[in-house]
């Protein structure tokens, strides 16, 4: 039975509940992130979707990585009665330097999760799920920066260190930093559909999602202007994403070789062409099945899928489900 005191932390309306577990050394923006952009996951009356409650273990203050400290309304009572609960990155401790977490966080984040409650980390909270045990021969992401300490501390982790962010259903985790607004915008995007999660990065003032991965922010020699030049194609191809699209077309119209073309293209945007057009086509795909009743099959011809079946091949690996079980979860009703 859930906690009382917990229970009161939110009020009983309906919204989806979070907590954010917030544990010393958290990483500032971190902390904000969910409460910002979840926060700003309103319907067309302006009500909010979710419900966001800080708290900490026994409620007490913690001092953030960036000097100030956070006073909680809440203990680790408030994740028995959260819907999702969220791990903001830490920038010490013994979780990321030593993968061992109290004994108390682990029990509570294993409750949580035993329960049905969504379990979400930004950053460097990954660590903190992995030291609880529950990444354990999952695929997971945290920052670049700490992914070799990471993989060093849990090997049963599959870590990728290339995304942005992971969802692997009820378990989510993200790269470092912005990153977290990436995945708190693709919470929303799966729990109420592109239209809303558009609606809150344009009141966050963010773009409602980034192309390609975290590999395109790790450490290299930045690329001098005269090298540059994916990006107007880039533009082109968005608007011709239902052609052909072959590499050879795609470097001439970049006026590159297309040895040239793929390695600048690989630096600019931390994928292959290939990948990135994929990602493309899948993203208009989902945004034609919402907002459309467009066929199948017209949907994937006008994508670059050239098959319904291609287009269902493609939803079942990227997503899970196919196209109209897509449609009918997140178009509008």
């Amino acid at each position: 039975m859930r906690n009382n005191r917990a229970m009161s932390a939110f009020s009983g309306d309906g919204r989806h509940r979070v907590a954010v577990l917030a544990l010393d050394h958290v990483v500032g923006l971190d902390l904000g992130t969910s409460p910002q952009v979840l926060g700003s996951a309103r319907d067309l009356d302006g009500r909010r979707y979710y419900q966001v409650r800080v708290c900490t273990p026994g409620g007490r203050p913690v001092r953030s990585a960036a000097g100030f400290s956070v006073l909680p309304d809440n203990g680790l009572e408030l994740l028995e009665a959260a819907d999702t609960v969220i791990v903001p990155g830490i920038h010490n401790g013994p979780a990321l330097l030593d993968g061992v977490l109290d004994s108390e966080i682990a029990e509570a984040l294993s409750r949580a999760h035993g329960r049905g409650a969504r379990i979400v980390s930004i950053c460097t909270g990954a660590f903190v799920l992995a030291a609880a045990g529950l990444l354990d021969d999952r695929p997971a992401a945290t920052h670049w920066a700490h992914a070799d300490r990471f993989a060093r501390l849990f090997p049963a982790v599959k870590l990728d260190a290339d995304v942005l962010f992971v969802d692997d259903g009820e378990i989510l985790t993200s790269a470092g930093v912005a990153a977290g607004i990436d995945l708190c915008l693709h919470l929303i995007r799966r729990d109420h559909g592109a239209e809303v999660a558009n609606r809150a990065a344009r009141r966050c003032v963010v773009p409602p999602w980034r192309d390609g991965g975290q590999a395109q922010y790790t450490e290299r020699p930045v690329p001098s202007p005269s090298n540059a030049g994916t990006a107007r194609t880039r533009v082109w191809a968005m608007d011709h994403l239902g052609e052909p699209l072959t590499l050879d077309r795609m470097a001439a119209h970049a006026r590159m070789s297309v040895r040239t073309f793929t390695r600048h293209f690989r630096d600019e945007t931390g994928l292959s062409p290939a990948q990135w057009l994929l990602q493309h086509r899948t993203d208009r795909a989902r945004e034609l099945l919402e907002s459309s009743d467009l066929s199948v099959a017209r949907i994937a011809r006008d994508t670059g899928f050239g098959s319904a079946a291609a287009l269902r091949q493609r939803f079942h690996q990227a997503l899970g489900v196919s196209p109209l079980a897509y449609r009918r979860t997140f178009a509008p009703r």
